[in-house]
């Protein structure tokens, strides 16, 4: 096989020839056809540990199963799959149908760089290789993943439409569709317009929801209201992004959703809100300060959101529905690159060239 190897924190992804292992009992071996780039791969990768680097990232694949292991009965050879996060599939959060949140933990099974017993699958001239990441490391032509993160899906879909599927899109219109549920002729403000803010823009707008998007990038906004935004605001033009958003909306939005995990924007996106407003946090961030009072005396409630509180294998499904219908076009974020052009398509995507690149496998 061949992936795109890290090794050097921050360093470039450099193509490598790699082994790797028949799968175990529960594992299962995919033949990549399409992975997306999301911002996570490229923000971890410069906080990536030298200890276990090398590493292979990548976890928006999509593509077909080669072989299964023993265990497994949910797909078979020949299957075509897009596939997601990882979870345990016995914990708490996972009994109940949360399994976002798994209790094993997003690092032990989507952040370790290993198994859970501390091995990878991935081995180059006899020195291993870290991979496993999201159950998956679809930086390669090829990945072992599991039931949990592998979602059978139509062999007429694109895999470069179903790639992002498994996670940024998954996210944003997750956050929508299962946590906010805002009611039709309700409002929503985006606050980021990469793959995840305009994902929601497309629920929400599925929805029939008035929807206000604020990035500081023209060519995002103006995809925002091809998408059906009704106003996309640039926050250098406001010295208060919330009252432009609150005199736009006649007192405020039902709903706000943070894509960027910034405590300036984070505060911005609580200001916007109405009375009784939710405001949901996907962007991933450090510390933030809240106005206690305010969220007090409005009724306003804040959430995290993991992933669009999503069951992959339920909601996948209802995602490629949507984009059936012509509700969900996500082709309109997608660049596609071939997989030996990653180094280009990741700076693309650090400079907002791009909103979702692709990956492609000939």
């Amino acid at each position: 096989m061949q992936a795109a190897v890290v090794e050097s924190v921050g360093g470039p992804f450099t193509i490598r020839d790699l082994d790797i292992e028949e799968p175990r009992p529960d594992e299962i071996l995919v033949k990549i056809t399409a992975s997306g780039i999301c911002h996570t791969d490229l923000s971890t990768r410069r906080a990536w540990p030298q200890s276990r680097l090398p590493m292979v990232f990548g976890h928006e694949g999509a593509g077909v199963v080669e072989v299964v292991g023993s265990a497994v009965t949910t797909v078979a050879p020949g299957d075509t799959v897009c596939l997601s996060y990882r979870s345990c599939g016995v914990c708490r959060s996972c009994a109940s149908a949360q399994p976002a949140y798994c209790e094993t933990g997003i690092r032990a099974l989507n952040a370790s760089g290993t198994r859970t017993d501390g091995s990878s699958p991935l081995i180059r001239d006899g020195s291993r290789v870290f991979g496993n990441f999201f159950g998956q490391s679809s930086f390669a032509t090829h990945v072992l993943a599991y039931e949990s993160n592998c979602v059978k899906v139509p062999a007429s879909l694109n895999p470069v439409l179903a790639a992002p599927l498994g996670c940024g899109v998954q996210t944003g219109a997750g956050t929508v569709l299962i946590v906010l549920q805002p009611a039709p002729g309700s409002s929503l403000v985006v606050f980021g317009a990469g793959s995840v803010g305009l994902s929601a823009v497309m629920a929400a707008v599925a929805e029939g929801c008035s929807v206000i998007v604020v990035d500081p990038v023209g060519s995002r906004r103006a995809v925002a209201r091809e998408l059906g935004a009704d106003a996309a605001l640039d926050p250098a033009e406001y010295d208060d992004v919330a009252a432009a958003v609150r005199d736009i909306t006649s007192g405020g939005t039902h709903c706000a959703l943070d894509t960027t995990g910034q405590p300036a924007v984070v505060s911005q996106a609580i200001g916007a809100l109405r009375h009784r407003g939710t405001l949901a946090l996907v962007g991933i961030g450090t510390t933030a300060q809240f106005d206690i009072m305010a969220l007090m005396t409005k009724g306003i409630q804040v959430r995290g959101v993991i992933e669009g509180d999503a069951i992959p294998q339920e909601f996948i499904p209802r995602l490629i529905a949507l984009h059936g219908q012509g509700r969900l076009p996500v082709e309109k974020l997608i660049t596609t690159y071939p997989f030996r052009d990653i180094e280009e398509a990741a700076r693309a995507a650090v400079a907002g060239e791009v909103i979702k690149p692709v990956l492609t496998f000939g």
